[in-house]
């Protein structure tokens, strides 16, 4: 068997019995001891894109750095837990009351006190576009002694979970002090500090001695920005980055074979989706939709495309999370895809041409988009790939300028609980709705979650919102992804399937 089929069998095993932890190989890792000097520099995909805003996709970045933290943390089944708040209590249907942690000190020096928590929180709720984990919450804060009381519009039974989200991550209040975004150099309350950052080369941080928490062993990390897959590979054979993400397939399979070389792989809840703009034809149609649906080989995509190392999707939810789908995939019909297509106008006489774009800074995406193309064309599809930068395709696809766009996301990363996206990316309101995907029907669906407080209630309902979606072909979910990472004279690093740490205390260079 291919050895990337191997891994990623084993990847698929560890998500089907619901052990979400790294999978891989290593060809002789390092075995130096660790040490509490040093430091460890990382290959990254993706550069800021809006200034390290905080209110931004950018503050993920900012978290896995560990540079900046929230009022709560999460626990590896994704449930809250105290971070800057020690306790919150719910004291009224629309009112929590959160207990500010004591002795906390920001990068500045400053103290952690409820006045600091109610400016950070004012500014992020009262940003043009929030943070889409609060963007419908309707929050206010204000401190009440050691404590900050958050009201809702609505009671909503999920807030600790929403503060979680790294957004909602807490400043300084010098942050804020001048007349543009807050600055994130200096001002946040992680183990390590920012002290210089640059949105096109990357970051520098170094330990901040006094954390409230376990100090980092690391006495500095850096970050550079590769959004290239085969420079990050370069840099990381060249030894300028010591952990570098998102790695090609056949890197993984060449630096598996590397002495002193760990590789990792681990199961995520992204999926790799062909999203389609239903505020114009061709997709406004539905049968045009299921047609492209019935079209792609999702199986084939995983398995031969991607050589094993994906899962091809059944829907938008994997079975990374405990109310994702884990049926087999639904079998490609070319045949039967022309036929939907001659139903809705298009054949020889009318041909159908489609714009495809997608990004390379996850190299899997230039590949499926390819394969894509390919199974369009047997359906009678001529699709054009335009591969660009997301920054730039972002914008145009929001604003429904495009006709296909194949896009990898992590459902569950901003909020570790399906209301979240399913609101943002497909009520008819959603601020990341990028199908532009509106039906009154799914929108009461997801409101009712506002009235379930049940675990398991409430993923009954994230299951039957992802069936509607397969049902009316709102956009087609490919693949769920697996991400890559390598390490050399590094101990103390394990990926993250939630994507949110880079960094932890107990990464240290060996020596």
């Amino acid at each position: 068997m291919h050895p990337a089929s191997i891994r990623a069998r084993a990847c698929a095993l560890a998500v089907l019995t619901g052990v979400l932890t790294a999978c891989g190989t290593a060809a002789t890792p390092s075995t130096g001891a660790a040490t509490t000097d040093g430091s460890v520099t990382f290959g990254l995909q993706f550069p800021p894109r809006s200034g390290l805003a905080i209110d931004t996709d950018d503050a993920f970045l900012l978290t896995q750095l560990a540079a900046t933290e929230t009022l709560v943390s999460l626990d590896a089944d994704r449930q809250p837990q105290p971070g800057l708040a020690t306790g919150w209590e719910q004291t009224e249907p629309t009112t929590w009351r959160f207990t500010v942690r004591p002795g906390v000190t920001f990068h500045d020096g400053s103290p952690l006190t409820a006045e600091a928590v109610v400016g950070a929180l004012d500014h992020v709720t009262g940003v043009a576009a929030p943070p889409r984990a609060i963007a419908t919450a309707g929050i206010t804060a204000e401190a009440d002694g050691d404590a900050v009381l958050v009201r809702t519009g609505t009671p909503d039974p999920i807030l600790p979970l929403r503060l979680s989200a790294p957004g909602t991550a807490i400043l300084a209040p010098s942050a804020y002090a001048g007349d543009g975004p807050p600055s994130v150099v200096g001002t946040g309350t992680g183990m390590l500090r920012i002290t210089a950052a640059d949105t096109t080369q990357g970051i520098t941080l170094e330990r901040f001695d006094q954390y409230w928490g376990e100090r980092a062993q690391v006495a500095s990390v850096s970050a550079r920005y590769l959004p290239d897959p085969t420079a990050r590979a370069l840099a990381f054979r060249a030894g300028d980055v010591d952990v570098v993400l998102g790695l090609p397939e056949p890197a993984v399979l060449e630096l598996e074979a590397t002495p002193d070389v760990q590789v990792q792989t681990v199961p995520t809840p992204r999926t790799a989706s062909v999203y389609l703009n239903q505020a114009a034809p061709p997709f406004a149609d539905v049968t045009v939709r299921r047609a492209v649906a019935l079209a792609v080989d999702r199986t084939a995509l995983a398995e031969q495309a991607l050589a094993g190392s994906a899962l091809p999707a059944s829907e938008i939810f994997g079975p990374a999370v405990p109310w994702g789908g884990t049926g087999p995939a639904p079998a490609a019909d070319p045949a039967g895809a022309a036929t939907l297509l001659a139903q809705a106008g298009y054949g020889p006489d009318n041909p159908l041409d489609v714009r495809l774009w997608t990004y390379p800074n996850r190299p899997e995406l230039p590949t499926l988009a390819t394969a894509v193309q390919a199974m369009l064309a047997e359906a009678g599809v001529t699709a054009e790939i335009q591969i660009g930068d997301y920054a730039a395709q972002e914008p145009e696809v929001l604003a429904g300028r495009y006709d296909m766009m194949l896009l990898s996301r992590n459902l569950l990363t901003d909020l570790p609980d399906a209301a979240g996206v399913l609101s943002s990316d497909y009520s008819c309101a959603g601020t990341y709705n990028l199908n532009r995907y509106c039906s009154p029907g799914f929108d009461a669906l997801v409101a009712g979650l506002a009235d379930v407080t049940d675990v398991a209630a409430r993923q009954d309902v994230f299951a039957q919102a992802a069936q509607l979606l397969e049902a009316e072909a709102v956009g087609v979910p490919l693949v769920h992804t697996v991400d890559s990472s390598a390490t050399r004279g590094v101990t103390g690093f394990v990926p993250d399937p939630t994507g949110r740490v880079l960094v932890t205390s107990e990464l240290a260079r060996t020596g």
